[in-house]
């Protein structure tokens, strides 16, 4: 039976390495069992997955994760919290299902891994949840769910749907590779130290392929589209398709108003337009 950290726990063992959360590295650590235990049953893991957590911090999700059967691959910058982790999971349970790659998990490629996970299960860091979702999806194709704990801000875009104010490049991009939903929210108290923001969980699934169309090409068609989210189309893709007049010609060849705003295409239509484009 593996053994959760509590706010005890947690203390002690930053005490032990000299560890001060730092926002450099967006480390704010989970000191509540039963918030390990909700996410881990959220997340639908067990026995047979090969589960992916980046970030690990000082083991309080990666605890619950091995009590689940899975096998854990915790991918961690911090050398002093990577160095910790395996013997933390001696001492509670589970040790034999868990590696620990000491890494950049947006620099992560599949090779680096022992196996290839089948679920990303993580507290992200504010500051690049977003980046690191994408990546890992883009580079590890055999992952076929996640819930992620990031900003509620951030779960709100990732989630969103066209026409929605906060629905943007992250939530294009992500529908790209699966459905995205915003499941729980996570308060601010189980966190060590508290942050200033509040917390949200998400999910997605990886689905069917949204295109043939080349992703990257797809991706340039969404950054230029938002990056005047007030114009429309044709005069936001202008520099993407070399001209005003290309892009309204690119937009009615996909089917599409060159009146409209980005914020109100979904990734097909995305598709459509990046395919237009030859």
């Amino acid at each position: 039976m593996t053994e959760l950290l509590g706010p005890a726990e947690i203390r002690a063992l930053a005490a032990e390495l000299d560890v001060r959360p730092t926002k450099k590295l967006g480390q704010n650590f989970v000191h509540d069992p039963n918030t390990v235990r909700r996410i881990v049953d959220l997340s639908g893991v067990g026995e047979g997955d090969v589960v992916l957590e980046v970030g690990p911090g000082l083991g309080s999700l990666t605890l619950g994760l091995l009590a689940t059967g899975a096998e854990v691959v915790a991918v961690e910058i911090d050398p002093v919290l990577a160095g910790r982790l395996p013997d933390t999971a001696a001492e509670r349970g589970g040790a034999e299902r868990l590696t620990v790659v000491g890494a950049d998990a947006l620099r992560i490629m599949a090779d680096d891994l022992p196996a290839r996970p089948t679920a990303l299960v993580a507290n992200l860091p504010y500051n690049v949840a977003v980046p690191v979702v994408l990546h890992l999806l883009a580079e590890l194709p055999s992952l076929t769910s996640g819930l992620v704990m990031v900003q509620t801000e951030v779960a709100d875009r990732m989630a969103a749907g066209p026409g929605s104010r906060t629905y943007g490049v992250p939530s294009v991009k992500l529908a790209w590779y699966g459905k995205a939903r915003k499941v729980a929210a996570v308060p601010r108290a189980v966190f060590w130290p508290v942050p200033n923001v509040d917390s949200a969980l998400v999910a997605f699934e990886r689905g069917d392929v949204v295109s043939s169309v080349d992703r990257a090409r797809l991706f340039a068609v969404v950054d230029a589209a938002f990056s005047q989210r007030r114009k429309t189309l044709r005069a936001a893709l202008a520099s993407w398709a070399g001209s005003a007049e290309r892009a309204g010609e690119l937009l009615e060849r996909a089917g599409i108003d060159p009146k409209t705003r980005g914020e109100q295409l979904d990734v097909h239509q995305f598709a459509r337009i990046a395919a237009a484009a030859g």
